[in-house]
């Protein structure tokens, strides 16, 4: 796998940089050599976090763990990872999806029952009348409601957007891309 490792408001030391690739290198059984994994480490007062993002074919596998010590969340962050692939794994098996990204011998592995069975099952439908608004609206409609996603028409664009409450309080705008 190839690195690329960056720092927010920390400086990747040496022995960081090491702990990372000896940490995910665990991972390596399960994709290509030329597979890109962006490594981001942040502090934020007491909190050392680690964000970990895989683009593979079809999807990103992504996660992120905060402690109160860097190499611990470099250990959880590894260990969420291996879990999302092993699901991942039961997912392109039963959909006959590529998995280019990931190595032969990954992909050969039998399928563990228990990830054979996780079907994805939506447990309830939400219906609702909306008006299109604009993102600071969508942002108030959402904190109204006490939930940290909003979906919404932008009146603006008249196109779905999404406002989500992010970790530090602010709040994240999705936009679809013009293809």
């Amino acid at each position: 796998m190839k690195y690329v490792i960056k720092g927010r408001n920390l400086e990747i030391t040496d022995s960081m940089r090491e702990a990372v690739e000896k940490k995910l290198g665990k991972l390596d059984r399960f994709f290509n050599p030329n597979t890109a994994v962006y490594v981001t480490m942040s502090v934020q007062k007491d909190t050392q976090k680690v964000e970990v993002t895989i683009p593979v074919k079809g999807r990103t596998i992504r996660a992120e763990q905060a402690s109160s010590d860097m190499y611990v969340s470099i250990d959880l962050v590894e260990e969420v990872i291996e879990r999302q692939l092993k699901k991942y794994k039961g997912q392109l098996t039963q959909k006959s999806q590529s998995g280019e990204n990931f190595s032969r011998a990954y992909m050969e592995l039998p399928v563990p029952e228990e990830e054979e069975q996780s079907e994805i099952r939506i447990a309830k439908v939400k219906k609702f009348a909306y008006k299109p608004m604009d993102p600071d609206e969508a942002c108030l409609q959402m904190e109204l409601l006490g939930h940290n996603f909003y979906v919404f028409t932008n009146s603006e664009t008249e196109r779905t957007n999404v406002v989500y409450k992010r970790n530090d309080g602010s709040y994240g705008l999705i936009e679809p891309e013009d293809r």
